[in-house]
């Protein structure tokens, strides 16, 4: 009856005779049942597979969203004009990993240490001999590898630079280090380069080196971008004590003393080749998440409040497929996904009519959520509108259904996060809902001490973490939860657009106030 109403209005309504802001019912009322269920039907289908990030599932559905704010009219704000905002996460962790020297084992992190992420997979690989090279330099003024053959050869080499008694650098000249000895990966560039297999550097700091390696080697989540691809750029290599490079020297200690000292006095490499069987193993284990955040944009209409921008984020993966079983994902976060769609759709209309908003607002669908919350991180460290000029992040994620708490009243919703940071926000939402909406706003899962700790579960978060006031809607959870029967057919769409409506509602007025939301909670 609301719909039937307000079309009609919607039809005869003259922009020049209002103000931006004044009109929110007209837009609002647009927002229903069928709309949503029509996106759902979709997202949540069999063809995309349960949207898994990195799955071809998860890009149809990249496909399908970016298809639809194209539909709306709303213009490519991605690099080279695209809808999308790539994503790239890598995981790389040891599976094996061993060294031995003359048939005697090594212990890693004890006697020796490397990175996955600087070194290639290496099942096995032996060497007869090891070829001492100083410091592994090519410089001007200072070069290890001249009239050296390196090509397939396992070399050993001092950590920094070759440096005087005075305190002279060999490399520069000057008491200046060079970036030789401040950047090991330089050394490792060039050996990959010259043909080298292997480079074992000597670390004259290990115990202190190796308890920050530790650390590194053992963060084994998901990081940013496709890795350093160490079979592009780096010879295989890892770090040792001086107690297993006295191994590897053997009777030939002096000899290599000698040169080093060589090297420090007069400036003059000196290549030792040593005799030892060397074997290691370098096997990894590597895991890649690529996926998309597909940006909707509409620009403000206020000359003077358009630099400032509103998000709504909801995140559109879920868990994908095991074997034949599909994880759907209807109400996580399809229905989320949906509603976003949704509201998107109102606020589009409003600037067809010339109606605002006022603010710029962004409807940023995310991927990554189920991996970590790597999407809205990705984006808030990698912003496509600066941060300082957002106002709030307006997250939804599990719209659609009804817990067991509420099932004698499925018109509630759980509001998390409003209060945490603006008292302003919880007020605008408070009131938008006993304006239009009227449902049950419950907080039962915002309280600080909420065992569930649903404020840090979801996309919002990354916002909050950075000072941005973040509002979080959410039905709770039910005993479809993750599992293949959170279906399409189980969702509650009269429900849904109420939600969807209290969305549009306080974006609206957060979009169009005269002042932005101010910070006030500590």
């Amino acid at each position: 009856m609301l719909i039937a109403f307000c079309l009609p209005v919607f039809g005869q309504y003259q922009p020049a005779g209002e103000q931006p802001g004044e009109t929110p019912a007209v837009f609002g009322a647009m927002i229903g049942a069928e709309g949503l269920e029509e996106h759902l039907a979709i997202l949540a289908s069999d063809e995309f597979e349960g949207r898994e990030t990195g799955q071809p599932g998860q890009r149809k559905a990249a496909e399908y969203i970016a298809g639809v704010f194209q539909g709306y009219g709303f213009p490519k704000v991605v690099g080279d004009s695209s809808y999308f905002q790539k994503i790239a996460f890598t995981a790389e962790s040891w599976n094996r990993v061993g060294l031995s020297i003359n048939g005697d084992d090594f212990r890693h992190l004890w006697d020796y240490y490397s990175y996955p992420s600087t070194n290639a997979s290496l099942p096995e690989a032996t060497f007869e001999e090891v070829l001492f090279l100083g410091y592994g330099i090519e410089s001007e003024r200072y070069n290890d590898y001249k009239d050296a053959d390196v090509n397939g050869k396992a070399i050993l080499i001092y950590d920094g630079e070759p440096v005087d008694a005075s305190g002279i650098s060999r490399v520069t000249g000057t008491e200046e280090r060079s970036e030789w000895a401040t950047d090991w990966r330089k050394k490792l560039r060039l050996a990959r380069k010259k043909g080298a297999s292997l480079v074992l550097i000597i670390d004259g700091n290990f115990k202190q080196n190796v308890d920050q390696a530790r650390r590194a080697i053992f963060n084994t989540g998901l990081q940013y971008g496709e890795g350093e691809k160490p079979e592009l750029h780096y010879a295989n290599n890892c770090f040792i004590t001086t107690k297993v490079a006295r191994e590897i020297l053997g009777k030939d200690y002096k000899k290599v003393i000698r040169a080093r000292k060589n090297m420090q006095k007069k400036g003059k490499p000196k290549a030792v080749p040593l005799k030892c069987r060397l074997t290691i193993r370098q096997e990894k284990f590597r895991r890649q998440v690529l996926g998309e955040n597909v940006l909707g944009y509409i620009e403000g209409t206020d000359e003077k409040l358009k630099k400032e921008l509103l998000i709504v984020t909801a995140h559109y993966d879920h868990l994908g497929r095991r074997g034949p079983a599909i994880y759907n994902g209807a109400d996580d976060n399809g229905s989320g996904t949906a509603a976003v769609l949704e509201v998107a759709e109102a606020f589009a209309e409003a600037r067809k009519q010339g109606a605002g908003p006022r603010r710029s607002v962004l409807f940023m669908l995310v991927s990554g959520e189920e991996k970590g919350l790597l999407g809205s991180q990705y984006y808030v460290e990698h912003p496509v509108f600066p941060l300082e000029n957002t106002i709030a992040d307006i997250n939804v994620d599990m719209v659609g259904r009804v817990d067991e708490k509420h099932k004698d009243n499925p018109e509630y919703i759980y509001v998390i996060g409003s209060d945490r940071l603006s008292t302003e926000l919880h007020q605008i939402n408070e009131q938008a809902n006993a304006t239009y909406t009227k449902l049950e706003l419950d907080y039962t899962y915002n309280a600080e001490d909420d065992p569930n700790r649903y404020y840090y579960r979801s996309d919002h978060y990354n916002f909050a973490q950075r000072g941005i006031p973040a509002i979080f809607y959410f039905n709770g959870t039910h005993a479809d939860y993750h599992r293949t029967s959170d279906t399409v057919d189980k969702i509650q769409f009269g429900k849904m657009a109420k939600i969807a409506q209290l969305v549009f509602y306080t974006a609206w007025e957060l979009a169009n106030r005269e002042e932005r939301i101010k910070v006030d909670v500590k």
